[in-house]
């Protein structure tokens, strides 16, 4: 392992049933976001930027997909010696009957061998559905000064929303003194990233207790995290700054695809100090047509523009016919809009075909609509 001697384990497993027919076959961080990206291309390419070479993606929902996109580490360039993206599902071990990962905790529990093979002093647990670029080597350094047996990655957020979040609650140095899961009236607005830094053998001794106590939840933040306050152990908050987006719904992913296309936009693709890495697909360029008319928009290459896009993003091989208006809309691969189609407001899913004339989404509404069928 590198200098930093940390591992990386991203749980990857969710179902992110709130964003409908995107995940019916698809894990949550597979899917499509930015005009080229998936989800889990972000703390992939964080880990890679952050010089972290050996990660661990522990996948269990829909994982065809998934499985076969993380396994190639060539992408994110943890492909070389002493390196590399392990693919981590549940599986039957010898002894034991084969069981699905219970909780964020007992997925890592389930892979204390994989991660005692490579011997580290710290194990970094990332969520992988989160859009950020974030140096983990940065929160490395600030747990190693502040002598912490585990770091927990906090947002600021607004006060009036923090009852929606994990809470930690500081004393002057940071070090956290209390932990209120969505609390009614909270105390602070430090909201907790799903992102962890433990030492490792500290984690393992409690990763196995765990396992044993027939009451838990098997979960960071039910169980783990809350007995080790309550052991006195040394917790310490990690406050980022910068844009952070859990894509959890519909209209989160729609937000966080319009972000891009504002002038102020943070999280900033084509900074070429922190690359987001992601899939190469061979295809042609780009191709906008002499009557069409492009305003404030992502265009993916291989599209084919021969309407009036306007604030939307369109992925890879994107078809838009003549006279088909899009406005304040995501479009996903492969999808063909026909000639006088109006699209207002929506997310229209891979692959999708909207007929000659037909009109979707509202420019008035205040949610955003999936289409994930032919509109004819």
């Amino acid at each position: 392992m590198r200098q930093n001697n940390m591992l990386a384990m991203i749980l990857a497993g969710g179902r992110g049933t709130r964003l409908e027919a995107l995940t019916k076959k698809i894990a949550k961080p597979a899917v499509y976001y930015g005009g080229k990206y998936r989800i889990i291309d972000f703390p992939l390419s964080n880990c890679a930027n952050s010089n972290i070479n050996v990660v661990g993606v522990l996948t269990q929902y829909e994982s065809v997909l998934l499985n076969s996109y993380a396994a190639a580490g060539s992408r994110w360039g943890l492909d070389a010696r002493d390196s590399g993206v392990y693919v981590l599902p549940p599986r039957e071990k010898d002894g034991a009957a084969f069981d699905v990962y219970r909780g964020t905790a007992d997925a890592i529990s389930q892979n204390i061998d994989f991660i005692d093979s490579h011997s580290p002093d710290y194990v970094l647990i990332l969520s992988g559905d989160h859009i950020y670029k974030m140096d983990y080597s940065k929160m490395l350094s600030y747990h190693r000064q502040s002598d912490a047996d585990a770091t927990i990655a906090v947002l600021p957020v607004p006060m009036k929303e923090a009852s929606r979040f994990g809470i930690m609650n500081t004393d002057e140095e940071g070090r956290i003194v209390e932990f209120e899961e969505k609390p009614e009236h909270p105390k602070s607005n430090l909201a907790s990233m799903g992102i962890y830094i433990f030492d490792w053998k500290q984690l393992r001794k409690m990763l196995v207790a765990d396992m044993d106590d027939p009451q838990s939840n098997h979960d960071f933040g039910k169980d783990i995290i809350p007995k080790m306050l309550e052991e006195g152990k040394r917790l310490f908050a990690y406050q980022f700054k910068g844009y952070w987006k859990d894509v959890g719904t519909i209209d989160s992913l729609w937000e966080a695809n319009m972000d891009l296309l504002s002038k102020n936009n943070e999280l900033d693709l084509n900074d070429s100090t922190w690359k987001i890495y992601t899939e190469d697909v061979a295809t042609v360029p780009q191709y906008i047509g002499k009557d069409a008319t492009v305003e404030n928009s992502y265009i993916n290459q291989g599209c084919i523009v021969n309407g009036n896009v306007k604030n939307s993003v369109l992925f890879t091989s994107v078809r838009v016919a003549k006279d088909a208006c899009i406005e304040d809309a995501v479009l996903m691969p492969n999808v063909v809009v026909g000639e006088g189609a109006v699209i207002h407001r929506a997310i229209i899913a891979q692959g999708v075909k909207i007929d000659p004339g037909a009109v979707v989404g509202d420019p008035n509404s205040e949610h955003i609509e999936l289409i994930s069928k032919r509109v004819r």
